[in-house]
């Protein structure tokens, strides 16, 4: 006979065995029930949850090696196995990501159809095969499209800025959201909000420029195209905005370098970016790797719960940058170990690990009393209560076929053209060269990225098939079908040993018009080293086209290799010379300025970027890009921004202050006239109205931007600086009336006591066409003194 067990060992047995059921035996518990709100929800579970499953919700180790890929079909990998089962993992960055440092290709990458078996592969595992059941979120990185294979891409943070198109922004966003759910992935990382204010720093390609009102702006138009924080929408994704903060002006332009900036220039300039950014719905926010007055982002808790918790009331979750926690101890030495530095963090207002060590100690610190639960809780809460609102646990998977059909659409792919276009920003067209004619018989298509496909697309770019990408020989071919198009690399972006500018002289002297590609790459290639963020290294190793793109810093802004000689030779055949810089940051321009006879930035157009390019050559397109940030004659010139404070800087002995080309420049095809300005008081502010004319017999787009400067007031005020813009389309010979309105925010200053106020006097109400072509100006004044709120 068998012994009877003792009833206590009887309920014992009984709780363990409700704690492994799987989750479908669980089905009353709250957490499971969709009628509840997801803050309930979300609180249930963590009353469930063990500290390392607690702890497991908190980490995120890089994605790509969970999977295995067998031709068609995918399944989870050991790795993830282990992780799920060890470490309780709940976020992944990056399973999709393809490229040399991933060394994901075409040939063993994912497609969409299969990213969305590799998702539902690893929700799978996660839902039915551990004890509570919990969906992992998918993070990719998506700033100017989903950085996977197969996807649609637009162009560059940069020159998506130089539209001026907050509508445009909207879509592009949408697009990029759209074909990140339907591959299974929830959090898009970018936009990038960094003010770019250094131009030899390597990232500037992501940012938006150098302006806050325009970076702000183009920024909430993203998290709105995303979806604006309704996680209800089945294509909404979670906004990840980056990088907090101040983290575009390093010293030296050094990548990571620390930033000098005050508390007041903080809130005037690079905190409004992120803030409108989250008024819009992202509820993401990541670190960044810089330190700021002795402070390292990602521990600064002044930031992360003062201001984005406690005044802006932000209820996303922070991400750590990739390893930045490590990089408290590692890189800023303020942290004794990775335990230190974890719990640092997390004290600081951090609740994902983007890299997963320095957090995987978090229950080991709760244990010798360095961090408590309670704040381990906190962060598990802002992180679950999204995967609840999201619906992961009712609809975990996707579709595979919907994936295959739904991402890179036509509708998509003409929408990246769309976008290229309005970003092509044309900065000569001396005697009217453009556009040119289409009954042209002879052409050279010559430089280095004239047929250069990757040199197109930017950083943070997957593997391409050649065939989805254009570029400006394909779009000369595509427009004169029937001209002889002759093409010449002619050199490099760097290495000088690849040179054919006699055979590049010879072409050009045999065609009619010349068009020189030049500019720089942020191509990444298997011969570029990378450290373990993913940044690359210069090395003297081997010579790649990359000049571009995280890691690399400048020194100078000039263009690189035989470029120059390149140009100058082309010159010298004395045909027309029309150059395109395709660049990731203002290169330097002086000589194209003055001795081509058309001259146009591109950025990085992404995609469909050479069709782009020749529908503004060829005249099937009227380019109102303007420029994001300012083009310097010199790195001398440095810093060269155009919202300086007061006051302006006299000229140089070697030449003037200013820059080549100011901030908001842009030409086009055709002409406008601005005049009856009206400036009325409105409720908290003003209204202003002008009329903007085509005085040309062209069709056309016209980008109007309003400026103001305070005639005194009580801390130093910038030069200038934009509070509104439009851009417009005004057919030929057509008037257009505008309306702007300026509000109490826009008119207000923050004090010496670090108080928002609109001060009693004059202000200069400028608008224009550029930060430097003002058309019309009329002066307001303010006659009471009033307090407001620091943040709106």
């Amino acid at each position: 006979m068998r012994a009877r067990q003792p009833l206590t060992a009887i309920v014992i047995s009984l709780i363990a065995l409700l704690l492994l059921q799987p989750l479908h035996a669980q089905e009353k518990l709250p957490y499971k029930n969709p009628k509840l709100s997801s803050s309930e929800r979300a609180r249930d579970l963590i009353s469930r949850m063990t500290l390392e499953e607690k702890v497991g919700q908190l980490l995120c180790p890089m994605g790509w090696e969970m999977y295995e890929r067998k031709g068609n079909d995918v399944t989870y990998s050991a790795k993830y196995k282990a992780l799920i089962d060890s470490q309780h993992v709940g976020m992944f960055w990056a399973v999709f990501r393809a490229d040399p440092w991933t060394k994901k290709t075409l040939a063993n990458g994912l497609t969409p159809e299969l990213a969305a078996k590799a998702a539902n592969a690893l929700q799978q595992y996660a839902m039915e095969k551990t004890r509570l059941g919990i969906p992992v979120f998918i993070a990719e990185e998506a700033p100017h499209g989903h950085m996977a294979i197969g996807t649609t891409v637009f162009p560059v943070g940069i020159g998506l800025a130089s539209t001026w198109n907050t509508s445009l922004q909207e879509q592009v966003f949408q697009a990029i959201a759209k074909e990140v759910r339907l591959q299974g992935a929830h959090i898009g990382y970018g936009p990038v909000l960094d003010l770019s204010r250094e131009p030899r720093w390597s990232r500037v390609e992501e940012t938006y420029g150098e302006d806050p009102v325009l970076s702000g702006a183009m920024g909430a138009a993203s998290a709105r195209g995303a979806g604006g924080g309704n996680l209800k929408n089945p294509f909404s994704t979670i906004t990840t905005i980056k990088h907090f903060i101040a983290y575009g002006i390093p010293e030296g332009g050094h990548n990571g370098n620390s930033s000098i900036v005050g508390p007041r220039e903080l809130q005037e300039s690079f905190l409004p970016p992120f803030k409108a950014t989250v008024d819009a719905g992202a509820l993401s926010i990541m670190t960044a790797y810089n330190s700021i007055d002795g402070i390292p982002c990602t521990g600064n808790g002044y930031l992360l719960n003062d201001v984005l918790r406690g005044a802006w009331k932000f209820n996303g979750f922070v991400v750590s940058d990739l390893f930045s926690i490590d990089g408290l101890m590692g890189s800023h030495r303020v942290a004794r170990s990775i335990r230190e530095a974890g719990t640092m963090a997390l004290k600081a207002g951090v609740d994902a690990d983007l890299g997963a060590r320095p957090f995987s100690e978090l229950p080991l610190a709760v244990k010798e009393g360095t961090i408590k639960v309670g704040v381990i809780d906190t962060a598990v809460f802002r992180i679950l209560r999204l995967k609840f609102e999201m619906g992961l646990f009712e609809h975990p998977y996707v579709d595979p076929a919907q994936a295959k059909t739904g991402v890179r659409t036509a509708a998509h792919i003409t929408l990246a053209r769309t976008a290229a276009r309005e970003s092509v920003v044309l900065l000569e067209n001396k005697q009217g060269t453009l556009p040119l004619s289409k009954n042209i018989k002879r052409i050279a298509v010559i430089g280095p990225n004239a047929d250069t496909y990757y040199n197109q697309l930017g950083d943070y770019t997957a593997p391409q098939d050649r065939s989805n990408i254009s570029t400006v020989l394909d779009g000369a071919r595509a427009k004169l079908p029937h001209a002889e198009v002759l093409y010449v690399k002619g050199t490099a972006i760097r290495d000088t040993t690849q040179t054919a500018i006699p055979d590049a002289v010879e072409a050009a002297r045999n065609s009619d018009v010349a068009i020189v590609v030049v500019g720089g790459s942020s191509a990444r290639d298997f011969k570029t080293e990378y450290i373990e963020t993913g940044a690359a290294t210069a090395s003297g190793e081997s010579v790649s086209d990359m000049e571009s793109g995280e890691g690399f810093d400048r020194s100078t802004l000039d263009l690189m290799g035989n470029q120059l000689e390149l140009l100058k030779a082309v010159k010298a055949t004395g045909k027309p010379l029309i150059v395109v810089y395709i660049q990731g940051r203002p290169l330097n321009m002086n000589w194209a300025a003055e001795n081509a006879d058309a001259l146009l930035t591109a950025w990085y157009p992404g995609q469909e970027g050479g069709n782009a390019i020749a529908d503004v050559i060829f005249g099937d397109y009227n380019p109102a890009g303007r420029l994001p940030i300012s083009v310097p004659r010199s790195v001398g010139q440095l810093p060269v921004y155009y919202n300086k404070k007061i006051p302006r800087g006299h000229d140089y002995v070697e030449g003037p202050a200013t820059p080549l080309y100011a901030f908001g420049y842009g030409k086009s095809f055709s002409s406008f006239v601005y005049s009856d300005l009206k400036i009325e008081p409105a409720d908290k502010g003003f209204t202003i109205s002008f009329a903007v004319k085509n005085t040309s017999t062209i069709n056309g787009e016209e980008v109007v931007q309003l400026y103001l400067r305070h005639n005194v007031a009580s801390t130093v005020q910038p030069i200038k600086q934009l509070k509104q813009f439009r851009r417009l389309q005004v057919k030929a010979g057509e008037t257009v009336q505008v309306n702007l309105r300026l509000s109490d925010y826009d008119l207000s200053v923050i004090n010496p006591e670090m108080k928002r106020m609109v001060e009693a006097g004059t202000i200069d109400i400028m608008i224009g066409a550029s930060s430097e072509d003002i058309r019309l100006k009329e002066a307001i004044t303010i006659r009471d003194t009033a307090s407001l709120p620091l943040y709106r």
